[in-house]
């Protein structure tokens, strides 16, 4: 685990704080080069466990490249996937002192680390680690809220819609999607079964709503008609 490992990777203490505002995307990484905060990478394997549900929330993450999903096990053995987490995202901010949820690399990733203490304490002093710390943790509060609509009041074939226009929004280069998760994934995401996943899939594809380059490399045709399918 991280803990056990940690020391091994270099460490870096910033020497200031930069005083413009960020775009939002990277007011972590404006964080991390703080005074007094101290980031490190860390690289993990694909399907590797970076932390577990209800170990300490010692780090806060960013990831710098690759992929993590952040997920639960329920009662009955199912995998609910919270969130997909993607180079530029920020994930491991908890309200409590342990983690509510685990987090795995979807392939092979590396993230940035942050002490949570050095955070705690930077927010402290400076006003504006806070507001960037708040507006994060807003986000986060923003998507679960969504994630709830669209699993509680969605059919499946909207929930796909949904999941593929958030993927094209955040993924999409020159017109292709590459997704780094399975279709797995993706249905333990959306609250349904792979073979549903792939049937909403393939009827998007008949419709000539999307393409597919290869299993995972999609090509949006018509983003109207998935957005009406959305709305």
């Amino acid at each position: 685990m991280l803990t056990q490992t940690i020391s091994a990777t270099t460490t870096k203490v910033a020497p200031a704080c930069h005083a413009q505002t960020p775009p939002f995307a990277d007011q972590f990484s404006v964080i991390a080069r703080c005074s007094g905060v101290v980031a490190t990478e860390f690289s993990y394997k694909k399907e590797e466990e970076i932390y577990g549900e209800d170990e300490p929330a010692e780090y806060v993450y960013q990831v710098i490249r690759g992929a993590v999903r952040t997920y639960k096990l329920l009662s009955d053995g199912r995998r609910q996937i919270g969130a997909f987490h993607l180079p530029g995202d920020v994930f491991g901010l908890d309200p409590d002192s342990t983690h509510r949820l685990t987090a795995e690399a979807i392939t092979d990733t590396t993230v940035r680390l942050v002490k949570r203490r050095s955070l705690e304490a930077a927010a402290g002093s400076n006003v504006q680690v806070a507001h960037h710390l708040w507006t994060m943790t807003a986000s986060d509060l923003r998507h679960a809220e969504d994630h709830m609509l669209l699993l509680g009041r969605k059919t499946a074939l909207e929930r796909v819609a949904t999941f593929l226009l958030e993927m094209d929004r955040r993924l999409a280069k020159a017109g292709m999607m590459a997704l780094p998760m399975c279709r797995r994934d993706i249905g333990d995401y959306l609250g349904l079964t792979l073979e549903t996943v792939s049937r909403a899939l393939s009827q998007l594809n008949d419709q000539g709503i999307l393409a597919f380059s290869s299993a995972r490399q999609i090509v949006l045709r018509n983003r109207q008609r998935l957005a009406d399918m959305d709305a």
